[in-house]
């Protein structure tokens, strides 16, 4: 994909609303966005990112948190390992990601000021 072809609205659109009116994202919507074509890749990125949360005294449970999701394949479903991630996890995770990829420049601009602005609220 082209830089230009993302904004904002790239990960607003991605974002999720839980019954609490708590904001996540999914890492596997997240690990497209990113450009990640597979998961194990993408999931050595979210580990690095889990420690930069733990190093920073925040809790990892908190923001990064485990879930199964059901998947439609042609042949019926199955389940698949997800990580439900907070905002901030988010920004941990595209400060850790690829930075030869643009869309991750993007990623870091876009957590990086909405966490400010959330931070201020």
């Amino acid at each position: 994909m082209e830089l230009q072809q993302y904004d904002e609205l790239t990960f607003e659109n991605i974002k999720h609303i839980d019954e609490n009116g708590v904001e996540f994202w999914y890492a596997r919507e997240l690990q497209t966005i990113l450009e990640y074509m597979e998961w194990r890749n993408f999931n050595q990125v979210i580990d690095k990112a889990k420690i930069a949360c733990e190093n920073s005294g925040k809790r990892v449970v908190a923001n990064f948190v485990d879930v199964n999701k059901t998947v439609q394949l042609n042949f019926g479903t199955r389940e698949i390992a997800d990580i439900k991630l907070s905002r901030y996890a988010c920004y941990l995770i595209v400060q850790n990601g690829d930075p030869r990829k643009e869309v991750i420049a993007l990623g870091q601009s876009y957590f990086a000021i909405k966490t400010r602005q959330q931070e201020l609220h």
